[in-house]
């Protein structure tokens, strides 16, 4: 008796591209299922302003083939086809990346004299395309950025056969590195210097005051503004944020304390929040990082007040924190819930209300990304650089955590530009003499009250990492063996360390030992070049002591 033969049945609901073959293989799609008989997408409700997109323009100018099975994969995304994407990727996908892709098939078209179809879809299109893309100018957002959007949809049609994919080799259909070194030219957000943090929180605190007296109305702006106090004590990412529900408060194992719960999107994962009350002198060094229970408090008055319009909410919002009546004249009285563009343009209020500027005297700029960098950089000096507790405060690697959040203030590169300047002035003062006393990486006028000594009796200044910058620090050729001592056992941290932090905290050491206190002393004959070569090799062989790795395990003790 012979196998039985297995039909595998078909979801007709699913999109498909209707198509059949040439006699070369090419796919080719049927003319009379083009264009279809509904050009437009629909996206629903989703995190991103857009509801529809509408392939129609792209129909009847030489590229229906290409136009339709993108349509068609947009939809097959949608329905939840070739992985689970959100909505407001899938938004992503149409306006940043298949509008710009799509225009560019239209001039390609013109300039060939011929209809497109799937088959010219190859490395030499991908590779005219992203030369448009970074010869445009004027564009409204990276090359890069519209380009990554473009190639998921290219990649799923590729992957499903509708046009010859070349994964590997030179003539790959999609380059490696289309480009190179772009996060040179870019610049990420900023944390918020100490200053414009602190006229930020004083506004906010005034503007989230009505939340607290009764009967207070509800409306979008005052939602902001405590998701803005959340934000900046929490550090979150703003999807999550703004996705918040009604159950994100879960009991805490602490007394007095809970965790602020959120669903991330993109990691498929939750990440939590410690919520608890902390006298001034207490700092919890956890895994999680922990705020002052008001804002715990905070969230619990807005679920009072959002509490009536949850049962009067759209399903897809039903359990949201951030609820209110919309004032909107095309949906006046109904209730929705906060989205991007409502949290942008109350922020825009806020900061003009209150006159919040940047040093520059400009209006300031602020946004999540802004706050959750505020919050990392605040984490990293509350916990004296401690790198893991602020990763695990951000929900991140301490590598992505080092090298996308933190970042040297304006304060410490002031402070190093100074003493640069300032050791040209100190290096050959006449004053050298008995009044220094002998450091492990020099001379120092005042151990006790010097500019980074502790200032208390019987107490002398260990904070040699600071030394270069002091004022009271000052060398003289019989140092130099000292400071070759130091300079060495600085460059050994580049084994110890990530290479991003050591290039932040402490290249700049041997490059300014090489260019200010060396090659200015030998400049001026302060010092003589044997001497130097035969201190520097003294140190390289023999280090002092006091700069032994054995005696001291980690320069940061000296920091």
């Amino acid at each position: 008796m012979g196998k039985r033969k297995v039909f595998t049945k078909t979801d007709l609901s699913i999109p498909q591209v209707e198509h059949s073959h040439d006699a070369t293989g090419n796919v080719v799609i049927l003319p009379e299922v083009m264009p279809p008989t509904n050009t437009t997408v629909k996206f629903g409700r989703n995190t991103s302003n857009s509801r529809n997109f509408d392939f129609a323009r792209w129909y009847g100018a030489g590229i229906d083939p290409i136009t339709y099975a993108c349509q068609r994969q947009i939809e097959r995304f949608l329905a939840g086809q070739e992985g689970a994407l959100t909505v407001t990727t899938v938004v992503s996908y149409c306006k940043s990346g298949l509008r710009s892709f799509l225009d560019y098939c239209m001039l390609r078209a013109t300039a060939f004299g011929r209809d497109l179809v799937l088959a010219d879809v190859n490395r030499d299109l991908i590779d005219s395309y992203l030369s448009d893309l970074a010869g445009q100018r004027g564009l409204t957002t990276f090359p890069n950025c519209v380009y990554t959007k473009a190639k998921p949809v290219l990649l799923a049609l590729g992957r499903r056969g509708l046009f010859p994919l070349v994964t590997s080799g030179d003539a790959a259909t999609f380059p490696r590195n289309p480009f190179p070194n772009n996060k040179r030219k870019t610049k990420g957000e900023t944390a918020l210097s100490k200053l414009e943090r602190q006229e930020f929180t004083v506004a906010l605190r005034q503007a989230i005051r009505p939340i607290w007296t009764d009967n207070t109305p509800v409306t979008g702006d005052l939602l902001v503004f405590a998701l803005l106090v959340v934000a900046l004590h929490t550090g979150r990412n703003t999807t999550p944020l703004l996705e918040m529900d009604r159950d994100c408060l879960r009991p805490h194992p602490k007394d007095n304390a809970v965790f602020l719960v959120l669903w991330k999107r993109r990691g498929y994962k939750t990440s939590k929040v410690a919520l608890r009350a902390a006298s001034d002198a207490e700092r919890l060094l956890e895994s999680t990082p922990s705020v002052r229970t008001n804002v715990e408090r905070l969230i619990r008055r807005v679920m009072v007040l959002t509490e009536p319009l949850d049962s009067e909410a759209p399903d897809d919002l039903k359990g949201r924190v951030w609820l209110y009546r919309s004032r909107a004249w095309r949906s006046v009285g109904q209730v929705t819930a906060l989205s991007g563009r409502v949290l942008e343009k109350a922020i825009s209020n806020l900061v003009a209300e209150y006159g919040l500027n940047d040093s520059d005297g400009k209006p300031l700029r602020i946004n999540i990304s802004r706050l959750r960098k505020t919050f990392a950089n605040r984490i990293f000096e509350l916990t004296d650089g401690d790198l893991a507790t602020t990763a695990a405060a951000l929900g991140n690697t301490p590598r992505v955590a080092e090298q996308n959040y933190l970042a040297p203030s304006a304060d410490t590169r002031r402070n190093w530009q100074f003493m640069g300047e300032l050791l040209v002035q100190e290096l050959l003062t006449v004053t050298i003499g008995a009044t220094y006393k002998d450091t492990p990486l020099g001379r120092c006028t005042d151990p006790v009250n010097g500019q980074f000594a502790p200032k208390r009796k019987d107490a002398t200044c260990m904070s040699f990492m600071n030394c270069l910058r002091c004022k009271h620090y000052a060398v003289t050729a019989e140092d130099l063996y000292k400071l070759f001592s130091f300079y060495f056992r600085v460059l050994a941290e580049r084994s110890r360390m990530d290479k991003r932090r050591w290039a932040r905290d402490y290249a700049h050491i041997p490059r300014l030992i090489d260019h200010y206190i060396v090659a200015e002393g030998l400049r001026r004959g302060t010092f003589k070049t044997a001497a130097v070569e035969a201190a520097r090799e003294h140190a390289r062989s023999q280090p002092h002591p006091f700069w032994s790795v054995d005696l001291i395990d980690s320069l940061e003790v000296l920091a």
